[in-house]
């Protein structure tokens, strides 16, 4: 069986059936789910919804996006939530200079502050990044005192170098559905080049709905699509890429049992 490690099942496009999903997890070949926030209300719906459903863990934090209403008042949340035994990272937190939404200060402030703050709650931090490749290195570097509970980088767009660099810090790499497109040529070298032991499965539900429903909704069943095209690019049976990855989120999600 498959683990989605990063679903946002609190958004709305989701939040009309997201129970009907949580009910076919067998059937759909899940045995967890991990919802992750992105900002306050986000983050208090995934903790909510994971505490109800056994299968379902939580992931909360303060996303790039929203780093300028970030407050003290809502590390202190999340602090709280991070007792309960179904929320299993701080995040998604990082820095997105393609849209950016908040000021990129103000993002590279915010995301420290939660690295700082994870690193408090022994927790593990799940990261965004996108165009932000230089001052995401910097930051690691300067903080990598706060990287030992472990870091994930989330739907990973980087290249093979930078691999190489975010090895130093033990990183898990997660791909979801753009392994899938037509033109993801540099896709499969990239996947070859993370170690097998760090390598996790993700939908991003719902978005970056893999071949061939793209354009439609994502939803946390096609993280099997997934691992079938790392099947295929690594040439290891499914059922390999199956037990790989579940033992690898386990081991980076210390709370999934």
């Amino acid at each position: 069986m498959l683990i989605d490690v990063h679903a946002h099942l609190n958004d709305p496009k989701l939040l009309p059936y997201r129970e009907e999903i949580v009910s076919n997890m067998e059937r759909d070949n899940l045995a967890d789910i991990v919802t992750v926030g992105y900002d306050r209300p986000s983050s208090i719906d995934a903790y909510e919804f994971a505490l109800k459903n056994e299968k379902v863990y939580s992931v909360v934090g303060i996303h790039p996006h929203d780093a300028d209403r970030a407050t003290n008042e809502d590390y202190d949340l999340f602090a709280k939530m991070s007792e309960s035994e179904k929320t299993v990272a701080i995040g998604e937190i990082g820095l997105d200079y393609y849209y950016d939404l908040s000021p990129r200060e103000t993002q590279r402030r915010v995301f420290v502050e939660q690295l700082e703050l994870a690193y408090s709650l022994k927790m593990p931090v799940v990261i965004h990044l996108r165009d932000a490749y230089g001052d995401l290195t910097r930051i690691l570097k300067e903080n990598a005192r706060t990287l030992y509970y472990g870091v994930l980088i989330h739907c990973y767009s980087g290249s093979k170098e930078l691999v190489k660099e975010l090895n130093k810090y033990d990183s898990y790499y997660s791909f979801g559905g753009a392994i899938t497109f037509k033109n993801a040529t540099e896709k499969p070298a990239v996947v070859r080049s993370v170690p097998i032991e760090r390598l996790l499965t993700e939908t991003d539900c719902p978005y970056m709905t893999p071949v061939p429903y793209r354009g439609t909704t994502n939803e946390p069943k096609y993280v099997d699509l997934v691992a079938a095209k790392l099947s295929e690019i690594l040439d290891l049976p499914k059922e390999k890429i199956e037990e790989i990855t579940l033992n690898n989120a386990k081991r980076f999600f210390k709370k999934i049992k």
